[in-house]
Formats: C-alpha cells, structure tokens, sequence
C-alpha cells in the first residue's frame, strides 16, 4: 500500500518533468537560430570596432559634396536658366582654365541655412570643400546678380572681376549661364580690377582722379596742410546745416531722371513699428531702386555719379551679410548717400547720429556723452537734438557687445564696428576718403561681423 501511494507522486512529477522538457524543445530552436537582427544585444563589440557615425546632410555640405566631383553646383529654382548641356560647358571652360574655380548657383532667402547671405554660404562650402586655394562664385543674396570669393584672397582678383560681369554693356540682357562664363572667363585674366574700373569708368567721372588728387595732397602736405582745410569744412558743414535746417526745401533732382524714394519719413516711421524681416524687404527696395538710378544716370549731369555708385555697391555688400537693425540701418544710411549724391546734394546731412531710423538729421550740434568729458560734433534729427538741449538722454540705436549685452552702437569701438566709426555718416563726410562706402568697399563691414 505504502509503495503504491509513493510510485503516484513520482509518476505524476515524471510526467509533468517530461512535458517540461518536451515544451522547451519546441521553444528553444528558434531562440537559438534566431537572426541577429531580432536578437538581444549581448555580443560584445571590440574597442577598435568602427562606429557608425550619422551623415552630414546640411545643405552646405551637400554642396560641397557635390562641387568634389564637380566644379558647377546649381539648385534646381536655377536649372531652367543653367540646364544641363549649359553646366557641361561651364565645366568644360572652367577646367581649360587651370583654376580652383567653383560656381554654386543656389537662392538665397532671409533665415534659410545661410541666412540669405553668400559670403556664409562661401565661407561654409569653403570650410566643407577643405580646399586652401578657392575661387567660388555664388549668386548674390538679394537680387540676380553674381558674387565672387577667393581663397587666398586677391590672388585672381576675382571679387572685382565677377563684379564687373554686371556693368559690362555686352552683358546687358545676358542669360544667367551667360554671365557665369563671362565672369569664369575674367577671373582667368587676372585683372579683375581694371575691368571693374574700366566698366564702371562711365559712372565714376572725376570722383576717383580727386580721390587720388586727396591723397597725394595728404602724402605730400602732412597733416598740418589739411587742419585749415577740415576747419572750413566742418564751417561749411555747420552753415549747411544750419540753412537745411531753416529752409528744409529739398532740391530738384539734376539726374534727369526719376528717382521714387521711399525714404525718410515713410519708410522710418514704418520701420520703428515693424520687425527685422520688413525693414529687410524695404531696404532691398530702396537698393535696388538707388542701382536702377544710377545705372540710368547721365554721367555728364551728375558730377557725383561716382560716388552714387560706391555708395549702392557698399550697400548691396552689407544688406547680403546684415545681421540686425543696426546693418539694416547702415543701408538706408548707404541708400541716402547715394540718393544725395545722385541729386548733387553734397552739402545734405546724414541720417540721425543716435538712431538712423529716426530719419534724417536736422543739424550738427556739440554733444558730449554723460560721465565723459570729450564732445563729439554729430547729426541729430529733431527729436534727439531736443533731449541734448534738455539735457537728456537721446533715444539710440543699440548693438550687441562683445560680452553679448545690448549697448548704444557708438560704444563698440571703431575696430567691431563700421558704424561706431563713421556714425552712419555724422562722423565722416561722405565722399571723403574713409567715409561709409569706402569702409566698406575696403572689407571693414565683413570683417567686423566675422
């Protein structure tokens, strides 16, 4: 009996121990063929492995990318203009050529990957590509025209010979694809800046032969033959202000032709109220309605066509790389330059000291900073001049510091700031040697913002 009630147990355990074993055969292969996809990651990897690493996809370096195994990129809001079979013989005459030459033809919009600027877009594909000898040449950041960058620079001279493609009388109505040959065949003859001068020599007139009589003057006088010479014209400047400030009566164009100006009183009213995009979209419109002008100027009526025409290429340079209000506003302040010189109103005031946007300045006054005891003579308009006779502070234009605090844009110092140093115009004459324009036709601009 007692040999029976122990043989049940076992028998009951062995049978329930064998269907145990029988489940697991069935579930058992399958988890140990499985394929190391659906497996859990319990190999270890060796330390010399290679690990993969996510792509760069940004836009730069897809362009660059493709400017490695070609030396034409163009995006495809540009192929209808620069279609396949045209791309071929770009290519074809840029490798006859010899050169590092690149062209990236690619639009460029306010807040895309380069921010609506080419001389990023150049300064990142140059980076990508890793080439130290580079001529890249790229559309310009608000209209059709070319841009031309060049690592080391000036070598080729390459800036000023793609520049020139578009004062060139043969290149008038030219295609797009028309114009980047031409422009790949000047870079090629390396005198890039005698063709710029030369094809702008019409617009300039006398301005660049007094520019060179001015410097001989200062190279052989000295300082001490131009101190009588800056006294009368800081006279004549505070007698023209004061007239333009009692008669305010604005004088007939003597162009010839018609010149619509947005600008003043329309355009700054607006732009105090509206935001960074709509002050950008004016500004590009005020840019190209001044190169319209000058371009259908009579250079035998305008004696400052010249210096019109420094002024809207200095323009055109800083609203491409404009990173805020205070570059918008050292365009308008380009743009009222090249207005006044186009309307041979030499003796016109700037824009106010304190804050452009405020609109044209009404005289020159002595103002000195609170806590300081140096006088600047500036511009303001009427507000401001108000607050300093009140001996208040003026409503100005502030900028980012070094330290990334917001201060008045005077305070930066003329070597982080093409408008610290000229006071959009209030502290050099325009036309004069080292006025706004030629800053930054000189690379001040650019290389303040880098």
């Amino acid at each position: 009996m007692s040999s029976d009630r122990t043989r049940g147990p076992a028998r009951l355990l062995a049978a329930r121990t064998a269907g145990l074993v029988a489940a697991l055969a069935l579930v058992l292969p399958p988890l140990l063929t499985a394929s190391p996809a659906s497996a859990a990651p319990a190999v270890p990897v060796a330390a010399d492995a290679p690990v993969a690493v996510a792509a760069d996809t940004s836009p730069g370096q897809r362009i660059a990318d493709a400017l490695r195994t070609s030396q034409v990129y163009v995006d495809a809001a540009y192929e209808g203009a620069v279609p396949p079979d045209r791309q071929k013989e770009l290519t074809a005459r840029i490798d006859r050529t010899g050169l590092p030459i690149k062209v990236a033809l690619v639009p460029l919009v306010k807040g895309d990957a380069f921010d609506g600027d080419p001389q990023m877009l150049a300064d990142i594909v140059h980076e990508r590509l890793g080439q130290r000898e580079l001529v890249l040449i790229t559309m310009g950041g608000f209209t059709d025209t070319l841009n031309g960058y060049e690592w080391p620079d000036g070598r080729h001279q390459a800036r000023d010979a793609v520049s020139a493609v578009g004062f060139l009388d043969s290149m008038k109505g030219a295609s797009l694809a028309d114009r980047v040959a031409k422009a790949v065949d000047l870079t090629a003859q390396g005198n890039g800046k005698k063709v710029y001068d030369d094809a702008t020599a019409d617009l300039r007139g006398g301005v660049d032969s007094l520019k060179d009589a001015e410097k001989d003057q200062r190279d052989n006088g000295g300082t001490e033959a131009w101190l009588p010479v800056t006294v009368g014209v800081v006279a004549l400047a505070l007698c023209a202000g004061c007239g333009f400030w009692l008669v305010r009566r604005r004088r007939p164009s003597r162009s010839g032709v018609s010149t619509p100006f947005a600008f003043p009183q329309a355009v700054f009213a607006a732009a105090r109220a509206a935001d960074e995009d709509e002050l950008r979209r004016r500004a590009e419109t005020e840019v190209l309605a001044l190169g319209e002008a000058v371009r259908a100027a009579d250079a035998a009526a305008v004696p400052e066509l010249g210096r019109a025409l420094d002024a809207y290429q200095a323009a055109g340079k800083v609203l491409d790389g404009a990173r805020g209000l205070p570059d918008l506003a050292g365009v308008l302040a380009l743009v009222t330059a090249g207005r006044d010189a186009l309307d041979g109103r030499s003796d016109a005031l700037p824009l106010c000291f304190f804050d452009p946007l405020h609109g044209r300045a009404e005289h020159r006054v002595r103002w000195r900073p609170l806590g300081r005891r140096d006088t600047l003579d500036v511009a303001p308009c009427h507000t401001c001049a108000q607050a300093i006779r009140a001996r208040r502070a003026p409503e100005v234009l502030t900028d980012t510091g070094r330290d990334g605090k917001r201060v008045p844009y005077f305070e930066l110092g003329s070597q982080d700031s093409v408008w610290a140093a000229t006071g959009y115009g209030s502290l050099v004459k325009s036309g004069s040697v080292g006025d706004m324009a030629e800053r930054v036709t000189r690379g001040d601009f650019t290389r303040t913002r880098r």
